[in-house]
């Protein structure tokens, strides 16, 4: 089940989902709307291994817009610092930037119940297209969890990307054992 525009808004007031800076506008009826932050990232090195700390090097977005170059992966990050104590949060795209044939994530849009930080996103695109800082760029949707967690995300050991900055965040791949 999804919670509803009035249900995210009761579970802010009671602090089970928080989203910093909140503003009712970015409200949708069942979303609520997350905004690009100025901070990109790309890898450095031309093959990324999987085993390997990958290392990025972070880049604001200028004024004037980026432009983003298909066939490249940019690591980007929301503006919105969210917690989420109850609920598992989705975050996806809206459909006004898939429109201009930008993705927000390769694979990683379900969070999990204790998530807290800023939302790393993966970004590529089809065409070359001009991205800006503070631009809507997705929506968090809020399921609701049928019995009791026992692994709450942010206090597993294992939990790679809790309490995240506002950087965009390289993968953590590197510290699972395979």
């Amino acid at each position: 089940m999804i919670l509803s525009d009035k249900k995210i808004l009761e579970c802010v007031e009671k602090g089970e989902i928080v989203i910093t800076p909140f503003d009712e506008s970015n409200m949708g009826g069942n979303s609520y709307d997350v905004h690009l932050s100025k901070h990109l990232a790309q890898y450095i090195d031309e093959c990324i291994d999987a085993k390997k700390h990958n290392e990025i090097k972070h880049f604001e977005i200028p004024e004037e817009g980026f432009v983003l170059q298909p066939g490249q992966l940019y690591l980007g990050s929301t503006l919105e610092y969210t917690e989420t104590h109850k609920h598992v949060p989705f975050l996806e795209g809206k459909s006004s930037t898939g429109r201009l044939g930008v993705d927000i994530h390769a694979t990683a849009g379900k969070g999990d119940v204790g998530f807290c930080g800023y939302w790393t996103l993966e970004i590529s695109t089809s065409k070359p297209v001009r991205i800006y800082a503070g631009m809507p760029i997705g929506q968090v949707i809020y399921y609701v969890v049928d019995g009791e967690v026992e692994r709450n995300y942010g206090k597993k050991t294992s939990a790679k990307y809790h309490n995240q900055d506002h950087l965009p965040k390289e993968s953590m791949m590197w510290k699972n054992n395979f």
